[in-house]
């Protein structure tokens, strides 16, 4: 077998175990942040070893491959920017407790009152936030005004739908979305118009099947909403950095620079914003921006940039045009392919899962906004809600309240899993 067969099949080797050891991390208890990082040196060591038995001696099929490298490191690194920059401004907004506006608006003893509320208040915010972010605030507010666990189960379930559901029709809502929209596949007038309705159709199915569920009212909240105190200039900061956040698109369609620009210089504003409010006074120390920078969940951002760079080597290797031709061949239908890929989100990560869709159909075939890239932008971010471990929503709901993997898929993979289905009808059929 020659070289270049045989690294060809190292590299699909450590791939595809390095995504089982990703997809099991809560099996093996090793974090997938250090298997994704790994993961992209590996892929890419064999990737550079493909068909070299002269590996010092080839100074020009070295240099074909570092500019591979540097090329996808460029694309990746405008993501992992771009992320950097929302979760540290949505941060700031935080510390600030600017969110409690939002509980005082969720506080409802009736169970059903709460149930649309929360739904509509999660998928508003992960469209002008994101869906892990909100998510995660999401959480933390449930478990003030909800005291009992067992009491929050479909609340939280119908956090992870509502989260997932909002993200997918706003290129800043879902790092899929953000993925497709930042590497030039979908705009962001056209990503928004046309998956509005259906993302409304992915969380309004599930909302109207819990409706049913959920009757009578809740016990009394935890905290005494009406005596928690929000920090200096809290008003102040949570307009501005709401503002900026939604500044971020329209930044780009001005000025036609990349996204992460925009989100560099909302954050910078804000930054300002902060120092301007905080520099006279020692105690507030705790809002300023430094000391927010060390709440930042790093190894998130390093996960994005290990699976990335892994499918890309993928990509660099010519593997992904070679399973986009056998989908063509085999499926024919887009819609199908990217039902399909919906379904598979449900079980891999939605990430390299969109990452590789991404190295295996080109611009050329696919020009921006196509259909397939409209569907794919929809069918990744929702498809996740069908089981816990599909999404970042569903993973950080996993880590923070404890939800096994059988209890999300007994309370919300059928619910979740109409609401994609019906949503993906009224695409096609608009």
């Amino acid at each position: 077998m020659e070289g270049i067969e045989i690294f060809t099949i190292v590299q699909i080797a450590i791939f595809c175990i390095g995504y089982l050891a990703i997809i099991f991390e809560f099996s093996i208890k090793v974090n997938k942040t250090a298997v994704a990082l790994a993961l992209a040196v590996l892929c890419w060591l064999a990737f550079f070893l493909t068909g070299r038995h002269d590996f010092f001696e080839n100074p020009a099929t070295l240099a074909s491959n570092i500019a591979h490298l540097n090329k996808d490191l460029s694309d990746v690194s405008q993501i992992l920017f771009f992320l950097l920059g929302a979760m540290t401004l949505v941060e700031i907004i935080d510390a600030h407790k600017g969110f409690n506006t939002v509980i005082r608006l969720l506080h409802t003893q009736s169970k059903r009152k709460m149930l649309v509320i929360i739904s509509i208040v999660t998928f508003i915010l992960s469209a002008v936030l994101d869906n892990l972010t909100t998510t995660i605030l999401m959480i933390s507010i449930l478990r003030k005004l909800v005291p009992y666990k067992k009491d929050r189960i479909l609340l939280l379930c119908m956090v992870v739908i509502a989260a997932n559901a909002g993200g997918a029709w706003t290129p800043i809502g879902d790092v899929t979305t953000t993925m497709l929209w930042i590497n030039g596949q979908v705009t962001t007038l056209k990503v928004m118009s046309e998956l509005f309705l259906p993302s409304v159709c992915a969380m309004g199915v599930p909302l109207l099947i819990y409706s049913f569920m959920m009757k009578g009212k809740f016990s009394a909240p935890a905290v005494d909403l009406s005596k928690e105190q929000i920090e200096p200039g809290a008003k102040i900061v949570f307009t501005v950095g709401i503002s900026a956040l939604i500044f971020v698109p329209i930044f780009k369609w001005l000025t036609g620079m990349p996204p992460f620009m925009g989100m560099l210089i909302a954050l910078a504003v804000l930054w300002l914003v902060t120092d301007v409010l905080h520099h006279k006074y020692e105690q507030r120390e705790h809002l300023r921006v430094p000391h927010i920078l060390t709440k930042i969940d790093v190894a998130s951002i390093l996960f994005f940039l290990g699976i990335l760079l892994s499918v890309h080597s993928l990509q660099a290797a010519g593997l992904l045009d070679h399973v986009a031709k056998w989908m063509d061949y085999h499926l024919r239908s887009q819609a199908l392919i990217a039902t399909l890929i919906g379904l598979f989100s449900a079980v891999i990560d939605n990430v390299p899962l969109v990452a590789a869709t991404m190295g295996m159909y080109d611009l050329t075939t696919y020009p921006t906004d196509s259909a397939l890239w409209i569907m794919i932008a929809y069918a990744a971010g929702t498809g996740g809600s069908i089981l816990i471990i599909g999404s970042s929503s569903g993973v950080a709901m996993m880590g923070l309240e404890k939800v096994d993997f059988f209890t999300y898929m007994k309370k919300a993979a059928l619910p979740a899993l109409a609401g994609y289905l019906v949503g993906m009808g009224v695409y096609l059929i608009l």
